[in-house]
């Protein structure tokens, strides 16, 4: 009996024990986090910055803040009373907070996440007057995007945890954060600024649904402006719709309309099917009679008379071009089309890139040559039309469209340069110097490019008007176009290749390419030759035997009194906004105007920096 009652108590003591060690352990756990809430969480790791070719940050990495309250720390009689001034800093509801609070649902909750340097420092200045206990500040990595929507759907945006969601950060998230690698872009700031102009009045006179502008160098397939409208802010990326995020360039695919004739004439030429010489006859319209006894018939615009493979670009006549392309083998036409990179993606690394349609020809109706030839029954993106364009501009080469310039390590050396990549040879190059002759036509007084032409340098150019399918019917609309204009310049040594296209355009007097693409790739191309200097006819050059040596710029440093800043641009001061002792605001692009405090007034830590720039 007395060995049964040792062994009861024994288990009795033991379970007793066990029992105190378990909430012994359970008291600890529920302090620990105590201790740890009052101390910064590490962030992500830093993220590379992204920068244009002439080294203009786009993307940078910048200290943000999570806020957040531990209940066990708050103090029960001042916490209703300090809700008011929290809710003021953080921008929270004050209704919210006290509701959060006084539901003990949860004794750890956050009132702000990601917030601005500006909010944890006024509440840590709260805490360290003794107000605010319970209240937590996290340090976490955070990405500033400084020329705001410039460029934004080809640099793309982050989500929580610094990782990419889209463009170049999600396409090199792992260079970027894996690595710290930052990208020079091949894309030149200013070209993009002036195109994004561009392309935003485009939008606004002609209601279209959406505005691509792209701007490559002939040579080397580089892509000097990457423009997509609507557009938005990847500082703030949630406060648009998501529909202003979608990658019209790289990810729309349509049928191109009468711009692809430039490409179904150099097929032409290149496979022996027409040369310069030959003639064909449009009566207002492409006829032909199949061996059934079928007829098709392919209607033209006008009725253009004799024309060859110029008249057939300058007048873009639909006729011509269909029976310039039933002088080829459906295999072989094909071929010189898949070629070109119709029908697959062009590597331009930015996620979610079509491939375009361009059926196997065992699938072509009796209709599909001439058809395609006219540039329908074909599907491509703005991005593969402009790269398209390298082989008729570089002499036969087609050149890979690039986007990244170069990567560079954390500690500055290059880790690899994004080199010229020639595809393949499409065309012999004297076919591709006949085309580009061609287009040039297109530019003059009596071609449908006219009002693409700049003076004092040579257009080759080619527009285009498509009609868009009706996904109700799938027939095509009455109502929907996409008008469309590409120009490559100067024609007789091409340096750069511009392609415009505005789908569905709904206001203005016109929705034909001629009409409303034309005269903005003029526009376009003005703003390229302005900033590149690239010689005009017009305009004397000037050549200097030697190397010109331009000193380098530093970033604006502020130390213990304010620099005078007047005149400075705004890549130099981007630095500014990654410090945390001082307040830094910049309004504005260009260079700074005014500036306050003014020059000479010292500096302490906490102080607040203004500077408009114009």
């Amino acid at each position: 009996m007395k060995k049964r009652s040792f062994r009861y108590w024994t288990v009795v003591g033991f379970l007793g024990a066990f029992a105190l060690f378990v909430l012994g352990r359970y008291a600890y756990l529920a302090a620990a986090p105590a201790k740890a809430a009052t101390a910064a969480l590490p962030g992500s790791p830093e993220r590379g910055e992204i920068r244009d070719r002439g080294g203009r940050v786009l993307a940078m990495d910048s200290p943000l803040y999570n806020v957040a309250v531990w209940r066990p720390e708050t103090k029960k009689a001042a916490f209703p009373g300090e809700a008011a001034k929290l809710a003021a800093i953080t921008g929270c509801s004050e209704s919210e907070i006290m509701d959060r609070w006084s539901s003990g649902a949860s004794d750890f909750f956050y009132l702000v996440r990601r917030a601005q340097p500006q909010v944890a420092r006024a509440v840590q200045e709260a805490k360290d007057s003794g107000a605010f206990a319970g209240i937590v500040v996290e340090k976490v990595a955070g990405r500033l995007y400084p020329e705001k929507r410039l460029a934004s759907h080809l640099v793309g945006f982050v989500g929580d945890g610094n990782s990419g969601l889209a463009g170049i950060e999600m396409r090199s998230d792992d260079e970027l954060l894996g690595q710290g690698r930052s990208l020079e872009l091949t894309i030149d700031g200013d070209i993009q600024y002036s195109l994004e102009e561009i392309a935003r009045k485009a939008m606004s006179t002609t209601g279209a649904e959406a505005v691509m502008l792209l701007a490559l160098d002939a040579k080397t397939g580089e892509v000097l402006s990457y423009v997509a409208m609507p557009d938005f802010d990847p500082n703030d990326y949630a406060a648009s719709p998501e529909s202003s995020w979608y990658d019209w360039p790289s990810v729309y695919h349509y049928e191109p309309g009468s711009v692809f004739k430039v490409f179904t004439m150099a097929s032409v030429v290149d496979l022996g099917g027409a040369d310069a010489n030959t003639n064909f006859t449009c009566d207002g319209a492409f006829h032909k009679v199949a061996p059934s006894g079928e007829k098709i018939t392919i209607k033209c615009l006008g009725v253009h008379g004799t024309v060859n493979i110029q008249k057939i670009l300058e007048f873009s006549c639909n006729a011509g071009a269909a029976y310039a392309a039933d002088t080829v083998d459906k295999v072989d036409f094909y071929a010189k089309l898949s070629a070109f990179g119709f029908g697959s993606r062009t590597g331009i690394v930015l996620p979610g890139e079509t491939p375009g349609l361009l059926r196997s020809p065992e699938t072509w109706s009796l209709r599909s040559k001439p058809t395609i030839g006219m540039g329908q029954e074909v599907f491509v993106s703005a991005v593969q039309m402009a790269a398209a364009a390298t082989a008729i501009a570089n002499g036969g080469t087609l050149m890979k469209p690039l986007v990244v310039r170069r990567a560079l390590s954390p500690d500055g050396t290059v880790a690899y340069s994004g080199d010229p990549q020639p595809v393949r040879r499409v065309l012999a190059p004297e076919t591709a110097k006949m085309i580009l002759a061609a287009m040039e036509t297109v530019s003059g007084e009596s071609g449908t490019g006219k009002r693409a032409k700049v003076a004092d340098i040579r257009m080759a150019v080619k527009t285009g008007t498509a009609q868009m399918i009706d996904p109700s019917t799938q027939r095509y609309s009455e109502k929907d176009y996409i008008a469309s204009t590409l120009a490559i310049f100067p024609a007789d040594d091409p340096r750069a290749i511009v392609y415009l296209a505005i789908v569905k355009p709904t206001l203005g007097p016109s929705y034909y390419g001629g009409r409303i693409a034309a005269p903005l790739v003029k526009e376009a191309a003005e703003a390229i030759l302005n900033v590149t200097g690239m010689p005009r006819g017009a305009n004397p050059t000037v050549t200097h035997p030697g190397a010109i040596s331009v000193p380098p710029v530093t970033p604006v440093a502020i130390g213990r009194a304010m620099p005078d800043l007047r005149g400075v641009p705004k890549r130099l001061l981007l630095p500014l906004l990654s410090r945390e002792d001082i307040q830094v605001s910049i309004e504005g692009e260009g260079y700074v105007a005014s500036q306050s405090p003014a020059p000479g007034t010292a500096i302490e830590a906490g102080a607040h920096i203004s500077l408009v720039l114009k």
